[in-house]
């Protein structure tokens, strides 16, 4: 398969107190959550979000939130008005406020680091994975993937033990009385990938979380290193990312520059891989409108894998081999999804293990904190999308246990969730996932 490629002019970057200072000037806005009882009034709300190009934050099966930045809050479309609906005022900054100078030391060498009690500019996560290659050489590689459309690099962290290949019981028929001997076979290979979308600050920083438990001798999840390989690549979108801290906390698309005569940059990352892309709309029951003006929030781009982070990730997952699991970090929504996303007419061929293994992946994840995930097909979660990575993973790349999984909260922040949950968030998803590698394991009949 050929990607393609395209690299802009790298962009400047605000100081760190500059991105303080601009972020805390800008006033709250509002969040508005219209309750739904069937799938016709959820179809009907987001017919309206799409012609009036609204910023939809989350769909559930029971509600839709709507969010209007502080100098639109008053410009509620006719349909929406007498729809009933409750309001909350969202704050623009929720931690983040420390930017510390220099090469910042966090003390890696346990899971306690100082690090996981605050969000992180671009800049101080990259560090913080330099740092953990640096603790942890044996079992922690970083590795530059491409370029952003603005120049930025773009990361992979690879966790893993040294040697490539895990121990299984041989099946071949042996003489009483005879010691087994394990057979040696290919370690298996999981991708973890953070915010897609610019905003969603705790993916990031739950993938990175999850990388320092993986690396760290005593932890829970260690062990999983007998087995597997974890890719994780933190900020899939870094321009997006460092624009959420010096200009809009609430950008969603990445920054390409998309042709010289339209007035908007980027594109949605999340619907712009090439599996059952297209950018013609669709009709149907909640089926959202693939949108042609480059300023929607949704647009998915002219061509897939126009994007560079898209095509770049896509080059990467290429290389590595005997993949069979993948996580998208998202928020929010407390959900963990399984593919489709470009139908709900159509399921997997491995549907019974992928819903399986979802339903005990959420119940790990209650076990740890008590927090309710959904769990079931991320077409029926949120809603019908074309060119989504979780489709592009499980069916192009072969990651058979492919989830979307969207984090706390279910709307009382949003996507402005307090950084004192990192750590929660965190220990949570790393319980997912230690559920959902010793199922794969246990499939493979590899122990853990």
């Amino acid at each position: 398969m050929k990607f393609l490629f395209l690299l802009a002019a790298i962009a400047p970057l605000a100081s760190g107190y500059e991105q303080q200072v601009l972020q805390e000037q800008r006033p709250a806005g509002t969040l508005r959550r219209f309750n739904v009882s069937s799938r016709g009034e959820a179809s009907t709300i987001m017919t309206v979000a799409r012609r009036n190009d609204l910023d939809v934050w989350g769909v559930t099966r029971s509600h839709i939130d709507i969010y209007w930045p502080s100098n639109e809050g008053s410009k509620l479309p006719a349909d929406l008005k007498e729809l009933p609906h409750t309001s909350t005022t969202i704050p623009p900054w929720m931690g983040g406020h420390h930017q510390t100078a220099g090469e910042p030391d966090w003390d890696l060498s346990t899971l306690n680091a100082t690090f996981h009690e605050d969000y992180h500019p671009l800049e101080q996560a990259d560090e913080f994975m330099r740092q953990l290659t640096t603790q942890f050489p044996n079992t922690t590689q970083l590795t530059r993937i491409g370029l952003t459309a603005e120049g930025r690099d773009l990361f992979a962290l690879t966790v893993s033990k040294e040697g490539n290949v895990s121990l299984v019981e041989d099946k071949k028929k042996k003489k009483k009385k005879k010691k087994k001997h394990p057979v040696a076979v290919p370690k298996l290979n999981i991708v973890v990938v953070g915010a897609q979308h610019a905003r969603e600050w705790i993916a990031t920083s739950t993938s990175l979380y999850l990388a320092h438990a993986l690396a760290v001798n005593s932890s829970d999840i260690h062990s999983l290193l007998d087995v597997f390989n974890f890719h994780i690549i933190p900020s899939p979108n870094p321009d997006g990312y460092a624009y959420t801290w010096t200009n809009e906390r609430y950008w969603y698309k990445n920054r390409q520059t998309l042709a010289a005569h339209v007035p908007c940059k980027g594109l949605d990352t999340n619907r712009n891989w090439g599996y059952q892309w297209h950018h013609e709309p669709v009709e149907g029951a909640l089926h959202p409108d693939v949108p042609v003006d480059p300023c929607s929030h949704w647009y998915p781009g002219n061509r897939p894998f126009q994007a560079p982070e898209v095509n770049d990730i896509a080059n990467y997952v290429a290389t590595i081999p005997d993949l069979i699991g993948f996580l998208d970090l998202r928020s929010y929504g407390q959900m963990i999804s399984t593919p489709y996303s470009y139908s709900c007419e159509r399921y997997p061929k491995d549907i019974e293990d992928q819903t399986e293994a979802a339903y005990g992946a959420a119940q790990a994840i209650k076990t740890t904190h008590g927090v309710h995930f959904e769990a079931g097909r991320v077409c029926d979660n949120l809603y019908e999308a074309p060119g989504n990575i979780l489709d592009w993973m499980y069916s192009r790349a072969g990651a058979k246990y492919s989830y979307a999984v969207h984090l706390r909260d279910t709307g009382t922040y949003g996507f402005s969730l307090p950084a004192k949950y990192i750590r929660p968030v965190g220990e949570e998803t790393a319980g997912m996932v230690s559920y959902l590698a010793k199922f794969i394991a246990a499939k493979f009949k590899r122990k853990l």
